[in-house]
């Protein structure tokens, strides 16, 4: 796959990059260097690698997914401005 300025102009373009005309040349082959770099990556063989999150071997710690209520209505409301009858109160903003 090749790039060519006009596509370059585009890229730049939906990228919000302001790029000088004189520049598309440069820019467009920068782009065709990193496509040629993907496609040697594809050339890889990955059978029987398994796929990793980080370098080291770990497992994310695993809770009970509950439902609950929190059991803290106390201390959540003591951050509010105005609390009545266990709930935030808000001023009224539609008449």
């Amino acid at each position: 796959m090749s790039i060519d300025e006009g596509t370059a102009a585009k890229v730049a373009k939906l990228a919000r990059i302001k790029v000088e005309p004189d520049q598309l040349p440069h820019l467009a082959a920068e782009f065709n260097n990193i496509l040629g770099f993907i496609e040697q990556l594809g050339e890889v063989d990955v059978t029987g690698v398994e796929p990793m999150v980080s370098v080291t071997p770990m497992r994310l710690k695993r809770r009970q997914d509950g439902v609950t209520d929190g059991n803290m209505q106390d201390k959540i409301l003591s951050n509010a401005p105005d609390a009545r009858e266990g709930f935030f109160a808000v001023p009224k903003v539609v008449e």
